[in-house]
């Protein structure tokens, strides 16, 4: 009898634990607000499949060599992106029409030359010293020893277009009134491929104090889709959301029931995941810092780090549709009345 006592006792402190865990949960869940929904739609609808293709197409063309970190299609990329924001009239954060974070030859392994990421940013209205960061690296692989240009179609070319686009919907926003509260960093970084050293720099030197640094939403490869999704390509793979914020993570899956209903995929984001993409693209250079991220991804594929890679196996249409998810995401982290919380994934 007594052990059946102490026994229903633990059940029952189980019970209460789970209940109050729950009930926190939801309380979580109640009091996020999505805001301005009617400006998210139109802004987003100005991310539009034609633009992406036509920014894809060029950045992973024969001519631009592959974009290997330092050499000369890394430096023709580079400079597209930066005509790309002056001609949007997006500022840069580092001097006017200067848009390059160079990072020198000695920060690499002796065989890599000097490289640049590339910046640009709007100004926040109310929170001006808080900083959203949207990143996609534009480097890849180069030429293979046989002469195969890399064209990184999908790696990264996918997400450095899809940064493009959501920079200019939010300048669209700005024009017309409606700058975010908080600044919002457009970083495109060098040298991923060789081990996300474009980004190490720039959490060792970033523009903005990384203590001001709200979240990075990380873009990777988000132009096609993967074989366990080959009857629902409507998805696209989340990592890191729930590993520091609670609140990002139903925030995000919020703006996504909200706007876009794709299918939020974590299979990767579990902690023994053996394949360790979480720690494998540059949102974990900002995660180490206790600064919340997330990962968009839509997983390999047959042709990953292949010269097979090329534009006409994107899919636009879901390219942009991944896209307006990851700007209507970053619009509400911009503007809400107040900086996520980091709670290391504990709800207290």
């Amino acid at each position: 009898m007594k052990i059946f006592f102490i026994a229903s006792a633990f059940a029952l402190v189980g019970s209460c634990s789970t209940t109050k865990y729950t009930t926190k949960v939801q309380n979580l869940k109640d009091s996020i607000k999505l805001i301005d929904s009617s400006l998210v739609v139109k802004y987003s609808n100005s991310i539009i499949s034609k633009d992406l293709k036509e920014h894809l197409y060029t950045i992973s063309a024969d001519s631009f060599q592959g974009r290997a970190t330092g050499e000369l299609g890394q430096k023709m990329t580079a400079q597209y992106l930066e005509n790309y924001y002056i001609n949007q009239h997006i500022e840069s954060p580092i001097s006017k029409d200067n848009y390059y974070q160079t990072i020198p030859k000695s920060f690499f392994q002796k065989e890599t030359k000097s490289s640049e990421n590339v910046l640009a940013y709007i100004k926040g209205s109310q929170f001006p010293e808080e900083v959203l960061i949207i990143s996609a690296h534009y480097d890849h692989l180069g030429i293979t020893k046989d002469g195969q240009i890399n064209n990184g179609a999908d790696d990264n070319a996918s997400g450095t277009s899809a940064l493009m686009e959501i920079a200019q919907a939010f300048k669209i926003a700005q024009n017309e009134g409606f700058t975010p509260k908080r600044s919002v960093l457009f970083l495109h970084v060098t040298a991923e491929e060789i081990g996300k050293l474009g980004s190490e720099f720039y959490a060792k030197n970033p523009v903005f104090p990384l203590e001001n640094t709200i979240a990075d939403l990380n873009i990777d490869m988000i132009g096609r889709f993967d074989d366990a999704h080959i009857n629902n390509k409507n998805y696209i793979y989340l990592l890191g959301a729930d590993r520091l914020s609670t609140e990002l993570h139903y925030l995000s899956e919020k703006v996504n029931k909200t706007f876009c209903n794709l299918t939020l995929d974590y299979k990767y984001n579990a902690e023994n995941d053996s394949n360790r993409f979480y720690e494998r693209s540059d949102h974990y250079n900002f995660a180490i810092h206790d600064i919340p991220v997330i990962f968009y991804f839509t997983g390999e594929h047959e042709d990953y780090h292949k010269p097979t890679d090329t534009s006409d196996k994107i899919d636009f249409e879901l390219l942009a549709k991944r896209t307006k998810l990851i700007f209507a995401t970053a619009w509400e982290l911009a503007n809400l009345d107040h900086r996520i919380k980091v709670d290391y994934g504990i709800i207290y």
